[in-house]
């Protein structure tokens, strides 16, 4: 859905997503929802965040437990006949499979697993099924988990198995953590896929990709974040490209991480900043901020919108895209672009949800939602209205299992991280704000005051955080925010890293990392 969609929905589900403080526009038009248009808000959540205030239902799951919780919404959806016969029947298959499943998950089972009381999943399922337009909203904290991909398709059968697809005020909706991951995906910077998410073992695909470009393409999927990580440990990848990442502070087990960098015979970084990561590398080469250079951003929307030059790059950094050409025409392929928009024009031949969007277009509009297959097209501000991109939607039953760790005597605790406002991913540009530094200036560690008394916390106090990886220290914040048994760390700070501590297991079939859940203990610093 349109973000301007969002003040049409009677029905907001918010799911591991701290939305005002990691996607504040987003936020501002959910809270406009509630009090100026009476929505309904349900926030599922281990932590209690700004949303909740607005909230009818909050939900304060276990970290790890998402798929039980909306599997037990399902059970009481179905169980009520609160679901929606007509749009199963006409838009979707599989709903049987679906059906099977749902008996073993009752809302008196399912509180068990995840301390949320039957009373108030009950309560959240009849609201999400009963009003009529009912949206999701969900980011990493549904997504960074060994059951990540679970949990989404457990959102997918929620939605379909209510009729809250394809029509204004309802929808899945991811919301992108930063600001062109939306577009990077759409351009292919995925290890399987080419541009417009066609999947490098697709023939047909790969001929057109090989053909317009003049060299052999493979069909074996790339490896992913963490699997690069591990092969270079391993010796099996020699060097390493990294632009615009900073992966010694965002990645999981950092001390993996920076071994990993230090295993490697030849490592570029391409950044705007020195960064953490770039002191490992043999090569840094300066890239061009947003406003020295020209081209598109893709947002959480799928709206293209032009990004212009509004003064040079300083020194010798130079635009990403003229650097990587440059390289290439150095490593003797012929990859010659004279501006940003001839790259576009190549995108727009290749990839068919772009093939309408012109700088021209863009220019006049002030953006196009893909996709957009024509010039003529006024861009699809909705998916899904009369089809699935595969035809009919398709339930997947997912089982609840457990996170790749669990609280235990030695690590008695969960850490689950996450973003705050005033900071941002790995302060690579806001920990250079004095401004932001003064309102956010070091980590924190967030504990229950019923853990806080357990173990002995002060607030305001210096604390150690330990896992099976590594030990952290920060400063003890004694809150309510975060439910007995589970702290809260925000990630962005590098000289006490919460992912020292975080887990590289990682969701078979994703293979993103479990960032939200692991085993940890407290200590006196």
């Amino acid at each position: 859905m349109s973000v301007e969609d969002i003040e049409d929905a009677k029905v907001i589900l918010v799911i591991g997503s701290n939305t005002t403080d990691a996607h504040p526009i987003i936020g501002y038009h959910i809270m406009q929802a509630v009090t100026k248009h009476g929505a309904r808000l349900i926030v599922i959540d281990p932590r209690r965040t700004k949303l909740v205030e607005f909230a009818d239902v909050w939900l304060s799951p276990k970290p790890g437990t998402d798929v039980a919780l909306l599997n037990a919404m399902m059970h009481v959806i179905l169980e009520e006949d609160l679901h929606d016969e007509s749009f199963i029947e006409q838009r979707t298959e599989g709903f049987e499979d679906l059906k099977a499943i749902l008996p073993e998950c009752s809302p008196e089972d399912v509180e068990k697993i995840t301390g949320v009381s039957a009373y108030d999943i009950r309560a959240a399922a009849r609201l999400y099924a009963g009003e009529g337009r009912a949206s999701i909203f969900y980011t990493m904290g549904i997504a960074q988990h060994t059951s990540g991909t679970d949990n989404v398709l457990a959102l997918a059968n929620l939605a379909m198995m209510t009729g809250n697809v394809g029509r204004r005020g309802a929808g899945v909706n991811p919301l992108r953590g930063q600001n062109n991951v939306q577009g990077a995906c759409d351009m292919g910077a995925l290890p399987d896929v080419f541009t417009g998410y066609r999947r490098v073992d697709n023939d047909k695909a790969r001929v057109k990709f090989a053909e317009r470009w003049g060299v052999d393409l493979s069909n074996k999927p790339g490896l992913t974040l963490t699997e690069i990580n591990d092969m270079a440990m391993e010796g099996k990848v020699k060097a390493i490209y990294i632009m615009g990442e900073n992966p010694v502070v965002s990645d999981p087990d950092t001390k993996h991480v920076r071994e990993s960098l230090k295993k490697l015979d030849f490592l570029v970084v391409q950044d705007i900043f020195l960064t953490e990561t770039a002191e490992y590398a043999d090569v840094v080469l300066p890239g061009a901020s947003f406003a020295e250079k020209d081209g598109t951003f893709t947002n959480t929307e799928r709206r293209v919108q032009r990004v212009r030059k509004a003064t040079e790059p300083p020194g010798k950094a130079k635009a990403d895209w003229q650097i990587i050409a440059e390289i290439a025409i150095a490593l003797r392929y012929p990859m010659k672009y004279d501006s940003a928009e001839d790259i576009m024009s190549e995108i727009r031949e290749l990839t068919p949800t772009y093939a309408g969007i012109t700088y021209d277009r863009l220019d006049l509009l002030g953006g196009l939602q893909w996709p957009c297959p024509t010039e003529g097209h006024p861009g699809t501000r909705m998916l899904h209205t009369e089809n699935f991109f595969r035809g009919k939607g398709l339930f997947t039953p997912t089982r609840y299992r457990l996170p790749a760790e669990e609280p235990d005597s030695e690590y008695p605790l969960i850490l689950t991280t996450g973003r705050i406002a005033w900071q941002y991913h790995t302060r690579t540009m806001t920990g250079k704000s004095d401004s932001l530094n003064a309102l956010a200036p070091e980590n924190f560690i967030e504990v229950n005051p019923l853990d806080a008394r357990k173990y002995e916390v002060v607030a305001g106090g210096k604390i150690a955080v330990v896992s099976r990886r590594g030990r952290v220290i920060a400063r003890a914040l004694v809150s309510d925010k975060v439910r007995p048994g589970v702290i809260f760390m925000p990630f962005h700070y590098a000289e006490s890293a919460a992912n020292e501590l975080t887990n590289t297991a990682i969701d078979p079939i994703a293979k993103i990392p479990e960032l939200k859940v692991c085993a940890v203990r407290l200590e006196k610093a």
